[in-house]
């Protein structure tokens, strides 16, 4: 069977690409990843078969975006708290002092200002944010006119002024734990950190920490590590905490554009074509 395999549709991580596999199929052309993040693959030992890879950044864009915003207004908003009240038992009238934070006029740090965040800067600019970003390249000025976002060199700068931050980066070994302990304590104690990006990516007893101590005021999360958390982890036991389970591009429409792209690339490489969304190995 091996022998016949000549691409691989990577959905949701599975199967596992290590060298065992790669050396079981020798007539694999190509692998499409079903998703942006790539951090899941050995870039460089895949491509040391021969092997193309691509992933799926139209596709998902968008659905991320809206996951990134969902998450910002649910926390702003406490949305998961009040609705456990509202449908207790006890309930008969809310508490008055269960306030949530303005989204409008709020600034919004944006850690990442690829394709994804570039969309979040658009739906933000709607709700009247003042927008900062932090990117390993600035984007070009009219771009930044466009969503009035303002570009800050030193993510420090980003930190200490942003009402949200919000973490849109990919998982590499310069993000790995890029919000630590001394991160967290530059963000304001009114705060809230957002998370669409990969878990990692943040210091989790770190932020539980500063969760638990006032450091910030809440954490938003799309991503864990691992995932799903161990049913123990002292992330589900706060109050000031919303997570989900990756959803980021789970919808029916952006699931099926993603499989639309794979297939794309896939038959791009069979063909002996460009692929439209390759990922070379940096």
């Amino acid at each position: 069977v091996g022998i016949k395999v000549q691409a691989i549709y990577l959905w949701w991580h599975k199967p596992v690409i290590d060298r065992e596999l790669l050396q079981s199929l020798p007539n694999l052309k190509v692998i499409a990843n079903s998703g942006v993040g790539m951090d899941h693959l050995d870039l460089r030992l895949v491509a040391s078969f021969g092997v193309k890879m691509a992933n799926a950044p139209r596709a998902v864009c968008s659905a991320t975006a809206d996951t990134g915003m969902a998450l910002l207004l649910a926390s702003a908003r406490r949305l998961v708290e009040v609705h456990n009240i509202s449908i207790s038992p006890s309930m008969d009238y809310c508490e008055a002092d269960i306030l949530g934070v303005k989204v409008t006029g709020a600034t919004l740090g944006i850690i990442g200002m690829g394709s994804i965040g570039y969309k979040i800067a658009v739906r933000a600019k709607a709700f009247e944010m003042n927008i900062l970003y932090h990117n390993r390249t600035r984007r070009k000025v009219q771009e930044e006119q466009a969503v009035g976002a303002t570009y800050c060199e030193k993510i420090d700068s980003l930190l200490q002024q942003a009402d949200f931050v919000m973490l849109v980066v990919s998982l590499t070994p310069q993000t790995h734990k890029l919000i630590g302990k001394r991160e967290l304590e530059l963000m304001k104690p009114t705060a809230t950190l957002i998370n669409i990006s990969r878990g990692a990516v943040i210091d989790q007893e770190a932020l539980v920490a500063a969760l638990q101590t006032g450091v910030i005021r809440a954490a938003a999360l799309d991503v864990t590590s691992p995932e799903p958390l161990p049913r123990d982890h002292a992330l589900l036991k706060l109050k000031n905490v919303i997570i989900t389970p990756h959803l980021g591009i789970k919808t029916d429409k952006a699931t099926y554009m993603i499989t639309e792209e794979a297939v794309e690339n896939i038959l791009a490489a069979l063909n002996g074509h460009p692929l439209p969304s390759e990922v070379l190995p940096s």
